[in-house]
């Protein structure tokens, strides 16, 4: 497990990255992302307002987290294909002093990851909140996603180990 602290707004967040085939308890599991790859190109989508990202998205109470990431991979990416899950950040705000029982996270929730070996590619339509997709080598993905971390490396060099399933 690797864990570091992250600024998200004026808060103070512990992320732990645990690899992990069991999913954790669903009602605390908040978003669902993962890293799609087709003939070793990794897929990244520019999502309106946020720039180039890796699909994933909120979960609904009435999707699996699988379920939930085929969506999201669908709605921004326009592609499927079979997915294993990698894990799942633990994203900690018990020493976050901007929480409270309002929020709309839970004080310890999850952000669960996926690969998925994409076998359909569909007209990219920019329908939802994606402008466009790009597929590209993995070693640069820091070069279009402004946010990139450890955490995330650590998770796509898992993902990217993976021989196609």
């Amino acid at each position: 497990m690797t864990t570091t602290y992250v600024n998200w707004g004026e808060s103070k967040v512990k992320l732990t990255w645990k690899r992990d085939n069991q999913l954790p308890i669903h009602d605390l599991i908040t978003s669902v992302h993962g890293f799609c790859f087709h003939e070793d190109k990794l897929l990244l989508v520019d999502l309106i307002h946020r720039g180039w990202d890796f699909p994933g998205g909120h979960i609904q109470s009435t999707e699996t987290p699988e379920q939930c990431f085929k969506r999201e991979a669908m709605e921004e990416g326009y592609v499927d294909g079979e997915c294993h899950l990698l894990g799942y950040i633990i994203v900690d705000h018990n020493n976050n002093p901007n929480w409270d029982e309002e929020s709309p996270y839970p004080k310890v929730g999850y952000q669960v990851f996926y690969r998925m070996n994409i076998e359909q590619i569909y007209t990219f339509e920019a329908e939802h909140e994606s402008a466009q997709r790009i597929f590209i080598n993995p070693k640069d993905v820091a070069d279009y996603y402004h946010d990139w971390q450890e955490l995330y490396q650590e998770i796509l060099n898992y993902a990217s180990s993976l021989i196609e399933l």
